[in-house]
């Protein structure tokens, strides 16, 4: 704690010794020693906020405004435009540091790609469900048929949607708190992992064990829109995108993020082997604290490898 007060005042006191003595700047050394992924995105992104260079807040500013809204090749411009500011602000010569542009753009790519994707989960998050919506009403039908493809509805509103774990006989009133992210997450993973949705669906019907599928998927969209808002689920995305070629994270990826949660929750609840629904609350907190632990190591990165024995 005390570290922390004063580090500020301290820092440009060591950046200045570590300079002189390894002739590199502090986004050099990042780029050079941290381990790709979380470490470094991490350490990149603290020290482009902290700089007092006024080329680099200027940077920082604008690409914090243009993030939201950025388009992929947009976005993807922001690399090689940031490098050439940071170099010429650093008097970093690319002819005798190669490698800096690459790997402190791609740092740059995440960084600001994880911007995007907060923006892009709120904007779902705040569109209401409207029942009025064909396309809306669309999705809704498919998540049924996903789930139960060999028993039809017999009506629009009926009781037949608490079999899939909504409250009531209109879906559309339970969507209320994560707008239509909740339905997005509950079709992509029955969708995308079918297999593995059916068998929690199942596991959700046990006379005891049993859970409301539905509300519970949504419960979970909030626990990933809170992840992914509050910036902890940055361990996880930094680490992801490491790994994709364009060096940023997308909506798909923030879906599966949530079919993670959704798969793991429902062997957590089990495990816990819960008196009955009661339970849910204390369960549910243990297993989102389990995570948030997981992801003060920066080593962590959820892995969607939902695999199912028996269905």
């Amino acid at each position: 704690m005390f570290l922390e007060r004063i580090f500020p005042y301290i820092r440009p006191f060591i950046k200045w010794f570590l300079h002189v003595f390894t002739r590199l700047c502090e986004l050099q050394r990042i780029c050079y020693g941290a381990r790709s992924g979380a470490s470094r995105t991490r350490q990149v992104e603290r020290s482009l906020r902290l700089s007092k260079n006024s080329d680099i807040k200027r940077l920082v500013f604008e690409l914090d405004e243009a993030a939201p809204f950025a388009e992929d090749r947009e976005l993807l411009y922001f690399a090689p435009r940031a490098a050439h500011i940071v170099m010429r602000a650093k008097s970093i010569k690319s002819t005798v540091h190669p490698d800096f542009a690459r790997l402190f753009g791609n740092c740059v790519t995440s960084i600001w790609g994880y911007q995007r994707l907060q923006h892009q989960v709120e904007e779902l998050r705040a569109e209401k469900y409207d029942s009025e919506d064909l396309e809306h009403e669309q999705k809704l039908l498919q998540l049924w048929q996903l789930l139960m493809p060999e028993t039809p509805l017999s009506a629009r509103i009926t009781k037949q949607w608490q079999d899939i774990g909504f409250q009531g006989d209109d879906p559309k009133t339970d969507f209320r708190g994560m707008g239509l992210l909740g339905l997005e997450n509950l079709l992509y993973f029955a969708s995308a992992y079918n297999d593995a949705a059916k068998h929690v669906l199942l596991h959700s019907m046990h006379p005891t064990l049993g859970y409301t599928y539905a509300i519970v998927g949504i419960n979970l969209t909030s626990m990933a829109y809170k992840l992914l808002k509050s910036g902890a689920a940055r361990t996880h995305f930094y680490n992801q995108a490491a790994l994709h070629k364009q060096n940023f994270s997308s909506l798909e990826d923030f879906h599966k993020l949530y079919c993670y949660l959704f798969f793991e929750f429902d062997r957590y609840w089990l495990d816990s082997d819960p008196r009955d629904i009661m339970d849910f609350r204390e369960i549910y907190q243990s297993f989102e604290i389990t995570k948030l632990e997981a992801l003060h190591n920066d080593n962590t990165l959820f892995k969607t490898n939902l695999i199912v024995e028996n269905v």
